[in-house]
């Protein structure tokens, strides 16, 4: 493809979207996902609160792990009055292992304001973004997977087939070459209800195809108009620094019983129980138990567990609970790791001299 077919604007980061571009998107893309696509459970309904909640649950996570949650939530949770009528406790322990819980928290947030708006949500992108945990992204998703309106989205998957196709030399991580790439999007749009099925396409091939590593370069519908030179150095993205952090934790049982603590009132983690951090001024610290790393946000984190004992009674704002009861409570991921160790393995009682 010549410079003409493809040109960008003086600033370099955006592209010129000419009809021959658009048929390629609109034709052989959207054939290749009508026959390729995977058959995932929330591409079977229309129905705006399960879209919705798969929308929320596949954000910062894989559709693997999605999956049997999805089926799960619908289960306990099928409408979204069910929802706004579920405690708090049941829906963090329903999103266990999820992680990112601000997620679970918006979705019941949500579910208040759609029940107070006469139980529907809003057709439109700009209304949905008023709304808890809607951001432009899942509002596009849901004007147009849900409500068939010609709405515009850009996932990180999106980004990736952008910048190859485009050969963006942009990071992908600045806010000017963001905003580029949403308008790209917005003009690539077909009219009507094809708008969906457009989205989901671009979706999947970056998911399927056009992948982070090794992409499927000879089996992409959009070859015939990929700029990419060298497609495994796009997208640009800026160099992040990963912080170290170390977490010890104190797992102490008594008659059958361990002791657990509530999380912190506000933030990622309120609502959520955890194992006692060890504290040498209370406790006794006794054999490692697990050692494992964990990823959260910018921090990786490596988590030592030992057996212990207190020094003297109890006087934290805990409680001991069985491990019957355990598994009714939520936990964050890394200490439901640990919960799975004494379910599974069952340590004795420490015996610490």
């Amino acid at each position: 493809m010549g410079a003409d077919d493809m040109s960008k604007d003086v600033k370099g980061k955006r592209p010129r979207i000419n009809q021959k571009i658009r048929r390629v998107f609109h034709g052989p893309l959207s054939a290749w996902y009508r026959s390729q696509a995977r058959d995932l459970p929330w591409r079977r309904t229309q129905d705006p609160y399960s879209i919705t909640v798969s929308e929320l649950m596949l954000q910062q996570t894989q559709v693997v792990t999605v999956i049997p949650y999805y089926h799960r939530w619908l289960k306990q949770f099928p409408t979204w009055e069910a929802l706004a009528k579920a405690s708090e406790n049941d829906t963090l322990k329903a999103w266990e292992g999820l992680g990112y819980y601000s997620r679970v928290r918006n979705l019941k947030k949500l579910a208040h304001q759609v029940i107070e708006r006469g139980g529907n949500l809003p057709e439109d992108p700009g209304e949905l973004t008023k709304l808890s945990g809607i951001g432009p992204y899942t509002a596009g998703a849901l004007a147009s997977l849900a409500f068939g309106k010609k709405a515009a989205l850009v996932d990180g998957n999106v980004m990736r087939v952008f910048a190859r196709v485009f050969n963006w030399s942009e990071a992908i991580t600045d806010r000017s070459t963001q905003q580029a790439m949403w308008e790209v999007a917005r003009n690539l749009l077909p009219e009507g209800k094809h708008c969906a099925v457009h989205n989901s396409a671009l979706m999947e091939l970056g998911a399927m195809v056009c992948t982070p590593n090794k992409p499927l370069c000879s089996s992409c519908p959009l070859q015939t108009i990929c700029q990419a030179i060298d497609p495994e150095k796009l997208p640009v993205k800026s160099r992040t620094l990963t912080e170290k952090k170390n977490e010890r934790v104190a797992l102490i049982s008594k008659n059958g019983r361990w002791w657990l603590e509530p999380g912190p009132t506000q933030g990622r983690l309120a609502g959520f129980w955890r194992f006692p951090e060890f504290d040498r001024k209370k406790m006794k610290l006794g054999d490692l138990a697990a050692e494992f790393t964990y990823g959260i946000t910018r921090f990786r984190v490596r988590l030592r567990a030992h057996l212990a004992r207190w020094k003297s009674p109890a006087v934290n704002n805990g409680k001991w609970y069985s491990t019957e009861e355990m598994e009714r409570i939520p936990l964050s991921a890394a200490h439901g790791r640990l919960r799975k160790l004494i379910l599974t393995q069952q340590p004795v009682s420490p015996q610490i001299s």
